[in-house]
């Protein structure tokens, strides 16, 4: 069967798995232009492969998925990839229930929901979390006459539970020196729907700043103040159109908005692909999961000013064994090339995302070959 499922584009050989209990590369940061030579492509016999594969999920994999969907079906002209960025919830609710044969998610599957009953999946079998993309969440405001802005997880979390209301707060002038910050009020903009990418901010907030913000992570927003508004696309609108407001979104849908910068050590750093490259190499391996099964525990506390603790790492989650044995061809196909240094690099030239390499990436190729 995996002879029969290779791909016609360049896929990457998988790399030797290494024996070591955390995630780090010895190859160091990769550009978000160049993967990292850690990581080498082959190329493949061709395949014939028919179908249509339907994936619900990840607003923050949009247009990698646009890139994946291009790059796939380019090669295998027989085959049709739907992609609906719903928002990861929506997603993992899809793939659980048979509506979708993947789903895109910017938090991984615990190990108790991962045994749990999917409809495609064969019976006795389980799910798998597939790490696919590396991207940054930016903070990005709409404050006129300000154009820059560093924040810190304690106050981020004070603007975000409301403890913090006004943008010439005490606590934000004292971490922008020599800005004339306004008087006017601040609107924090969160996701109203089941998110990922919130649940990778309230993680951020509650690991980095506890103090302030006592809740644990999770994909529904703890609060209501200030504004939500549903998809990353509604965060970025609101914003938009929302003078003194501030948001999270997947650093690909920043577009001319304004970032902020976070405080890493005593450095504050805007997010970027390589910085989230490198935080996604050094941060250890969750090891509650086990096997092919590859989640990231991203380190939200660091204070390397080379690294970036607002990093996102999003998965494919898929069936370990599909009951249509087609169906489960066209989904390995189709996470071996995202997975693939083709893949990636597709990934980032279209979503400003951070190449796999290293580890993570090996892993991630051995997850996708292992998919029946």
């Amino acid at each position: 069967m995996r002879a029969g499922l290779a791909l016609g584009t360049a896929l990457t050989a998988a790399l030797a798995l290494s024996s070591c209990a955390s995630n780090e590369s010895s190859s160091g940061s990769s550009s978000s232009s160049t993967p990292s030579s850690s990581s080498s492509s082959s190329t493949a016999p061709a395949a014939n492969l028919n179908g249509t594969l339907n994936g619900v999920g990840s607003s923050a994999q949009s247009n990698a998925q646009t890139a994946w969907q291009k790059g796939f079906q380019t090669a295998n002209s027989g085959v049709t990839v739907n992609y609906d960025p719903q928002g990861s919830g929506a997603g993992r609710t899809a793939f659980e229930g048979g509506g979708a044969d993947f789903a895109g998610s910017d938090a991984a599957l615990k190990p108790e929901e991962l045994a749990g009953s999917f409809k495609m999946c064969k019976s006795g079998t389980k799910g798998i979390d597939i790490p696919v993309y590396v991207s940054s969440v930016a903070l990005v405001y709409n404050l006129a006459g300000v154009k820059t802005l560093n924040l810190d997880a304690t106050t981020t979390a004070k603007i975000f539970s409301g403890k913090i209301t006004t943008w010439n707060d005490p606590a934000i002038a004292a971490l922008n020196k020599g800005v004339s910050l306004p008087s006017s009020n601040i609107t924090p903009v969160y996701r109203s729907d089941k998110s990922g990418t919130t649940k990778n901010f309230t993680d951020y907030l509650h690991q980095a700043a506890g103090s302030v913000w006592t809740a644990a992570a999770d994909d529904v927003f703890p609060f209501k103040t200030g504004e939500g508004a549903a998809k990353g696309s509604g965060v970025v609108s609101a914003v938009t159109n929302g003078k003194g407001s501030i948001g999270y979104v997947d650093n690909s849908s920043v577009g001319t908005l304004s970032v902020a910068k976070i405080k890493v050590g005593s450095s504050f750093v805007a997010p970027s692909a390589d910085l989230a490259s490198k935080t996604a190499e050094t941060s250890p391996l969750d090891s509650t999961h086990t096997g092919n099964d590859v989640v990231v525990k991203v380190n939200r506390t660091t204070t390397t000013a080379g690294e970036y603790p607002l990093t996102l790492v999003s998965y494919l989650i898929a069936c370990t064994d599909y009951q249509d044995a087609a169906k489960g061809a066209l989904v390995k196909a189709y996470a071996q090339y995202i997975t693939s240094t083709e893949g990636q690099q597709a990934a980032a030239t279209t979503a400003k995302s951070a190449p796999m390499t290293g580890t993570l990436a090996s892993k991630a190729q051995a997850a996708a070959a292992s998919i029946k």
